[in-house]
């Protein structure tokens, strides 16, 4: 099972790298559970992620406190508003799809406000 781990956690860090440019798309969710998957294929791989230059303070921040930088939750909100509102006002989706994404998104930005900005003192 470990290549199939190792795989999967390469396939969620590009998607969270890829969360860094496509805005709706998160990152560190992605990079979660690319860690969560690295945890189970390679040690050294882990602690590259856990104490990346860019990645690494928001992972270790979530693994010690459940905690989301304000930057993270103001980029993440907007560009869900912004995704939001091209969806609605632009793109031909049918009404129902328009719905699961308002749903998932209302959602998304609960789990998102719902966690701390800063660690406890």
């Amino acid at each position: 099972m470990r290549p199939a781990y190792f795989l999967l956690a390469w396939l969620f860090f590009a998607l969270g790298a890829l969360g860094m440019i496509v805005p709706g798309l998160p990152t560190v969710p992605f990079m979660l559970l690319a860690l969560w998957a690295f945890s189970k294929s390679s040690k050294r791989f882990h602690h590259w992620l856990y104490t990346h230059r860019v990645f690494g303070p928001s992972l270790q921040q979530w693994h010690a406190h459940h905690v989301i930088p304000l930057k993270a939750k103001i980029v993440s909100l907007l560009s869900m508003a912004l995704s939001m509102a091209y969806m609605t006002l632009y793109a031909n989706m049918p009404t129902w799809l328009l719905f699961v994404t308002a749903a998932l998104m209302a959602y998304g930005a609960w789990f998102v406000l719902s966690h701390p900005s800063k660690p406890p003192a």
